[in-house]
């Protein structure tokens, strides 16, 4: 079955994050959870620095509509350069107002709101915001 799934990589808290997501939307995560220190040594790679084996190599949960939220910490010390910007949100399509602000609430908490719930011109309720982790998200709901 094809599927479209977003991916979320942080510096060093992705666990914190997707236990604050698993908290918001009230799903569990799927296919476990997945650190670093779990890889199995790969011949001609060097080890896992000490202090990146708890970090996540990977972890998955779903949200809304059987979207996935999947997410993984990008430590420097392996290589990776993370840049966070404003060119990526992720939209959730959900069925009423009571959700959307269920949601926006939850993940706005200790965040920043770019746009506050409301009725928009175009014939949905919609607002956006940064959750506490750099997030951004967009929420859209129908006009009850």
């Amino acid at each position: 079955m094809a599927a479209v799934s977003t991916y979320l990589n942080f510096a060093r808290e992705t666990e914190q994050a997707f236990n604050f997501y698993k908290e918001v939307f009230g799903n569990d995560f799927i296919e476990g959870i997945h650190r670093y220190g779990d890889m199995p040594p790969s011949e001609g790679a060097p080890p896992i620095a000490e202090e990146d084996k708890h970090l996540i190599m990977n972890m998955t949960l779903p949200i809304v509509g059987g979207h996935l939220l999947m997410g993984t910490d990008a430590p420097e010390s392996m290589g990776f350069k993370l840049n966070t910007g404003n060119n990526v949100h992720i939209s959730l399509h959900v069925d009423s107002k009571e959700e959307a602000r269920k949601y926006f609430d939850s993940l706005s908490s200790g965040g920043e709101v770019s746009m506050e719930l409301q009725d928009m011109f175009w014939g949905e309720h919609y607002g956006s915001c940064t959750d506490k982790f750099g997030i951004q998200w967009m929420f859209h709901a129908p006009i009850e």
